[in-house]
């Protein structure tokens, strides 16, 4: 056998402090990075998601080529409940969604690509 052990193991325990230290930090950078993004994205899809069923409410269509949906079918305040219920979760998930990007954002130095326009939410 050889005196010299060559390999990635014992070069990892020649590393110094510093080098652990990077490898570490970029370990845990990533990961952050990621489960973050992710989050966002996964809030900017259910915005997406009620805003879709908000433009979905406005079908009246009926339902097959024989059938007619009545006046008296039509439940305006279960219209006016769901839809003002869907432009407050709406408005309060851009607000936050808005707040989350710009943390991502100082805190891993990049944007995160929505689809939800944020525009003009304050």
């Amino acid at each position: 056998m050889s005196d010299e052990l060559k390999g990635a193991f014992l070069e990892s325990l020649k590393r110094t402090n510093k080098e652990i230290k990077e490898a570490r930090a970029k370990s845990i950078g990533s990961s952050a990075e990621t489960f973050y993004r992710r989050k966002i994205e996964d809030m900017d899809m259910e915005i997406q998601e009620m805003l879709r069923e908000q433009e979905d409410m406005l079908d009246m269509s009926p339902s097959s080529a024989l059938s007619l949906q009545l006046a008296t079918d039509f439940k305006a305040d279960v219209f006016t409940d769901t839809d003002v219920k869907l432009v407050k979760n709406i408005r309060n998930q851009k607000v936050i969604l808005k707040e989350v990007a710009g943390r991502y954002e100082y805190l891993f130095g990049q944007k995160v690509n929505l689809q939800t326009n944020l525009e003009g939410i304050s």
